[in-house]
């Protein structure tokens, strides 16, 4: 580089900040998130994004941009951010996409708002950037969107090897934890009076979480047709991949004063859990389970969570949440999955991660979730310590995204 056009580089790049400390004018983010309502995960990206923002860049403006914040999320929301801005029809969005300085992608299970960013770059040809996602297949198409990106963070370090090797060109390109781990949330009240009426107390009960193969939308979304190839292979499946949880659950009934609190992700878990966990139970173990037949969201969700003593089951983003509060969380995971659960060993939970299509791994479900239950402090460290590496990461993330918006 000239040594004139470095210094007049070096110039501009020192009088950024007084320049638009003299404009007056605060970034303004627009977030592209809210994936659906059925699942409480899907919902916690959303406040566990927006907590960082408020956090790291409390100058900012932040405008949601949803999909769906229907069933209690929108009020949800709201008491948690009370200035929050949220998107909602083509006046606004033309609005947004106006006065808004930066598009910024939430977590979820691949791009999934892959044509709205495309919209945005389209339109505006204002900067973008993606936060915690998860790879399971990749075209050109997505690889292009990504390379546009000025960054792009992995939920799981097997999604961000794909996009390397596929060629995607960010120029910043690394794991970065799925939004929901910051989510924080909360609804004490609902929590504590559950636990009250169930006889749970706090720190003397496990949550269990079970999952069929796939999740029948089609029970869940009425309208939505049966899809019998994936109804068939979660019926095949669904007593190999329960029969460890129960297995656990008798193991610490009655090796431990715990009890267990059977609790959903998604709205199809709670027959799920009665059907292949509590009617199977003996007797004396099912007298020490408590079933939640209800759907509930994620304020009382994480309020239930960090009152347990930790959690285990089939299930992803409420053992995230779990771990962004420091309670100790097992995940077993399956292929249909695709590969967002290897942010377990991303994080150093390595050992709390279990492939249930590995019997190696099935076989050691069982001690694994009795050691948690049998020496708190030492899972409760294991917790904290990752919780420390992903809030160590978001420090990391969230430096980069305030360089690019504001």
């Amino acid at each position: 580089m000239k040594r004139r056009t470095f210094l007049q580089s070096t110039l501009a790049a020192a009088l950024a900040p007084v320049l638009r400390g003299q404009e007056g004018r605060r970034p303004e983010i627009l977030l592209r998130s809210s994936w659906q309502t059925v699942n409480i995960g899907d919902i916690g990206h959303t406040p566990g994004v927006l907590a960082l923002l408020e956090k790291y860049l409390p100058e900012a403006r932040v405008r949601l941009w949803p999909s769906n914040v229907s069933g209690g999320v929108e009020e949800m929301l709201r008491r948690r951010f009370p200035r929050l801005t949220i998107v909602q029809g083509d006046n606004a969005r033309q609005a947004a996409f106006g006065e808004c300085d930066f598009l910024l992608h939430g977590s979820g299970p691949s791009l999934v708002a892959e044509k709205d960013v495309v919209r945005w770059r389209d339109e505006t040809g204002k900067p973008y950037g993606v936060y915690g996602i998860t790879l399971p297949t990749l075209t050109d198409e997505t690889a292009g969107v990504l390379s546009g990106a000025r960054f792009v963070f992995f939920r799981d370090s097997v999604s961000m090897q794909l996009a390397k090797d596929r060629g995607v060109s960010s120029p910043v390109m690394e794991f970065g934890p799925d939004g929901a781990f910051a989510a924080d949330v909360r609804d004490d009240e609902a929590a504590a009076a559950f636990l009250r009426a169930n006889g749970l107390e706090a720190g003397k009960f496990l949550c269990c979480i079970p999952r069929l193969r796939y999740t029948p939308y089609w029970l869940i979304h009425k309208t939505r047709p049966l899809d019998e190839a994936k109804h068939r292979r979660s019926e095949a499946m669904k007593e190999h991949d329960h029969a460890p949880l129960r297995e656990a659950i008798e193991a610490v009934v009655r090796d431990t004063d715990l009890r267990i609190l059977l609790c959903p992700e998604d709205q199809s878990q709670m027959a799920v859990g009665k059907e292949m966990i509590l009617d199977r139970l003996p007797v004396d173990v099912k007298s020490r389970v408590v079933w939640r037949e209800k759907y509930w969201l994620t304020d009382e969700a994480i309020s239930t969570y960090v009152r347990s003593a930790g959690l285990f089951g089939l299930e992803m983003h409420s053992p995230i949440m779990c771990i962004g509060n420091g309670i100790p969380a097992i995940v077993c995971r399956f292929s249909e999955q695709t590969s967002k659960g290897y942010m377990w060993r991303d994080i150093g939970l390595g050992d709390w991660l279990f492939d249930m299509d590995n019997q190696d791994d099935v076989r050691r479900i069982v001690p694994a979730v009795l050691t948690l239950a049998k020496d708190p402090a030492a899972s409760k460290a294991k917790a904290a310590q990752a919780r420390r590496f992903v809030e160590q990461r978001q420090r990391e993330t969230m430096a980069i995204v305030g360089r690019n918006c504001t």
